[in-house]
């Protein structure tokens, strides 16, 4: 029928064509315990002979599932999202789902309206690097199936990668080049990472008598490299440590553009460790982490949530890729 008449077969025609009724149709294919064998065994036939397919909404109307699961990102530009999306994505193929992508453009407004308007059509959310409070996340976790990636709320399934234990290794490494004094380069102000890294930060400078000092918030590209790098600069320090990757290369390139050399006169470090970071000139040294894991993760936490129970909230290992953009400090 398909082919003939250039549609694709409804439900209807499926009724007509094994002269049952529309309801009988979709007790066989939703249902099919409901249907007696003989007429289930009719109504699949003549749905596969006529290139009938079932709607996965019009599906779940009667089973409340549709076997899809939405992923938001905040930035869908930004390299660090392709391990997490693929990831994401085996897991949902695996477990028989569909994965729908959607960019909130680092605004919570976009991810609250985004999830109010899909809450009937998926399964449930993977929010990854959310911009909402905490408050709102906790607010829209009771009545949607919720799982966040790169942040923590109390009573939410999340994943994360340790920032913690990661900042304490970028530390370490710059206090070993004898850097008494760093910069940290802010991502956006409702960054719930960009927050705890500073906590971090200052805390592992601490233990190491060095000089912390919060510079920011800049954007969380390449675009707001170049006044971090003239932030950093009037600043003095020895050592920078950028919210990304793509504000680190950003910031590398205004840097050569000011004939500041990297790492003689500032070494420079980033987070995320995204495609492109060996090609940079120099190379960056930077935090890396098992991201297609978290993707995957993520996903496997939310198929298995269950409304009521514990909030799972999984910490995976971080590690200092250590590249030619940090040296020896020279002062």
């Amino acid at each position: 029928m398909a082919e003939r008449n250039g549609k694709r077969p409804t439900i209807y025609d499926v009724a007509q064509e094994a002269g049952v009724a529309t309801s009988t149709v979709s007790r066989a294919l939703a249902n099919p315990e409901r249907v007696n064998a003989r007429t289930r065994e009719h109504v699949l036939t003549v749905a596969e002979r006529l290139g009938y397919r079932t709607n996965p909404l019009a599906r779940a109307l009667p089973s409340g599932r549709t076997q899809t699961v939405a992923l938001s990102v905040s930035d869908i530009t930004n390299p660090h999202f392709f391990g997490v999306i693929r990831g994401a994505e085996q897991q949902t193929r695996a477990a028989g789902y569909t994965l729908i992508l959607g960019d909130t453009e680092e605004s919570p407004d976009l991810e609250t309206s985004n999830i109010e308007r899909l809450s009937g059509s998926v399964d449930g959310f993977v929010i990854a690097a959310s911009r909402m409070s905490d408050e709102q996340i906790a607010t829209l976790a009771t009545s949607h199936r919720l799982t966040l990636l790169s942040r923590q709320v109390p009573g939410v399934p999340s994943v994360i990668v340790d920032h913690e234990d990661g900042t304490r290794q970028i530390i370490e490494h710059l206090a070993s080049l004898g850097h008494t004094s760093v910069v940290y380069l802010a991502g956006p102000r409702r960054s719930w990472l960009a927050s705890r890294r500073w906590h971090s930060i200052q805390a592992s400078a601490a233990r190491h008598g060095m000089t912390a000092t919060r510079l920011g918030p800049f954007p969380p590209a390449v675009v707001g490299g170049a006044a971090a790098a003239d932030a950093t600069i009037g600043h003095g320090a020895t050592a920078a440590i950028a919210h990304n990757d793509l504000l680190a290369i950003g910031m590398l390139r205004r840097l050569a553009a000011r004939d500041v050399h990297v790492p003689r006169d500032l070494s420079v470090v980033g987070y995320d460790d995204i495609f492109g970071t060996d090609f940079c000139s120099p190379p960056l040294t930077t935090l890396a982490g098992h991201f297609e894991e978290a993707g995957r993760l993520a996903v496997d936490l939310l198929l298995g949530s269950r409304r009521g129970g514990p909030a799972p909230q999984r910490v995976l290992p971080s590690y200092l890729v250590v590249r030619e953009s940090t040296g020896p400090a020279l002062r």
